[in-house]
């Protein structure tokens, strides 16, 4: 589609804030209101809007993305959306180290330590680890506390931390950012520790930076998206 509009407005809407285009109301991909919980995240997304030159770009307005999933694709089912975010809390990336080499041990000890004892203490919980990669079983009171932690949010803050979890792997790292125990960079660096340390080791490889590079701008964008919830 390309742009047909001239003016963007933010305007009250039951019960937030609605986006207008040219005075009509944006609509999600499935004809619902595009209505947004806090007027900051509203006036974001209607930045992107005004910035659209040509032909919409979705890739270009990922803040829009991510309010289009939290009204069409949580807010339908909510319970089923965090029960499948819960379950990563069966496998988070944080708890499966490398059997080596050393450096790269150190390297994963250094940062996923950190999300591992903030999650004890935040949630009284407790984790098992592994080298490698075969399954380890969690236990049961940990598993249920973090899934706890995901049943209890809204759709739009569901809608945040899902790309966070899926891009990181790690359940952990994404409640780090939702709580803002870890900024957002620091949890990249955390969950991306194996592919930057294979970039290093091998050298320069223009397609995995572009794809590491692309990973790293979503998880981002979906770490504001939280933050501008609030």
């Amino acid at each position: 589609m390309k742009r047909f509009w001239k003016d963007v407005s933010v305007e009250p809407a039951s019960p937030g804030w609605t986006i207008k285009l040219d005075g009509r109301p944006v609509k999600t991909p499935a004809r619902a209101a595009l209505i947004v919980p806090t007027e900051t995240l509203a006036n974001v997304i209607a930045e992107e809007w005004r910035s659209v030159e040509g032909e919409i770009d979705p890739r270009a307005m990922p803040l829009t993305g991510f309010a289009n999933a939290a009204i069409d694709r949580v807010e339908p089912d909510r319970k089923a959306f965090a029960n499948g975010l819960a379950r990563y809390a069966e496998a988070d990336l944080a708890c499966y180290r490398a059997e080596g080499p050393p450096a790269l041990v150190d390297r994963q000890q250094g940062h996923w330590k950190k999300l591992l004892g903030w999650a004890r203490r935040r949630y009284d919980v407790d984790f098992a680890t592994t080298s490698g990669l075969i399954h380890v079983a969690q236990p049961a009171a940990t598993v249920e506390r973090l899934s706890h932690a995901v049943a209890a949010l809204d759709p739009f803050r569901l809608a945040g931390v899902s790309p966070l979890v899926t891009i990181g792997g790690s359940l952990v790292a994404a409640l780090a950012v939702l709580e803002k125990a870890m900024a957002p960079d620091k949890a990249w660096e955390a969950v991306s520790v194996d592919e930057r340390w294979q970039l290093e080791q091998w050298g320069a490889d223009a397609e995995a930076e572009t794809a590491l590079e692309n990973r790293r701008r979503d998880f981002m964008a979906a770490a504001r998206f939280l933050d501008l919830l609030d």
